[in-house]
């Protein structure tokens, strides 16, 4: 009896760790600024073509599905998928925001994650752009060294 309540523990509290692991991924960018700003945080906007680009699904499975870039994520952004698929269906204001967002970030070429803070002001959005990235070979260690650097820049 004793291994039968030991052993539903262990399982209980292996899937409560999990769970504490998801990061919530913000679509809604309005709503990610909130959070970001509430946070005192910067936002990683991941702009991807989730069902179509190879570099941007290998970017999701080397380095924002690993466990070392869930700590470092928790900690120290606010997380938005900004996502242009070819085969999944998305609501208009979804994608005329992520549109919007491509084109005012200057957006050319998939992945591309760009770190900022932005405020909201009398319906008018005013980001502060802190540096950019894409894939980096290396996985998980070397995107978050270069990720690491613009969120927090060394002052000399």
């Amino acid at each position: 009896m004793k291994k039968i309540i030991l052993i539903a523990l262990f399982l209980i509290s292996a899937v409560s760790t999990v769970k504490a692991q998801e990061l919530k991924w913000y679509t809604d960018v309005r709503e990610a600024i909130t959070v970001s700003n509430k946070e005192q945080k910067p936002m990683l906007m991941f702009f991807t073509g989730s069902d179509w680009c190879g570099w941007c699904i290998r970017l999701q499975n080397e380095v924002l599905k690993t466990d070392e870039f869930k700590k470092w994520a928790a900690s120290n952004v606010i997380l938005v998928e900004l996502d242009y698929p070819r085969a999944v269906a998305q609501s208009p204001e979804i994608k005329n925001q992520n549109n919007e967002l491509q084109q005012a970030f200057g957006i050319q070429g998939f992945p591309t994650v760009f770190f900022t803070s932005a405020e909201s002001k009398d319906g008018k959005i005013n980001f502060k752009g802190l540096g950019k990235t894409g894939y980096v070979a290396g996985g998980p260690t070397a995107w978050l060294t270069v990720a690491e650097g613009i969120v927090h820049p060394k002052k000399s």
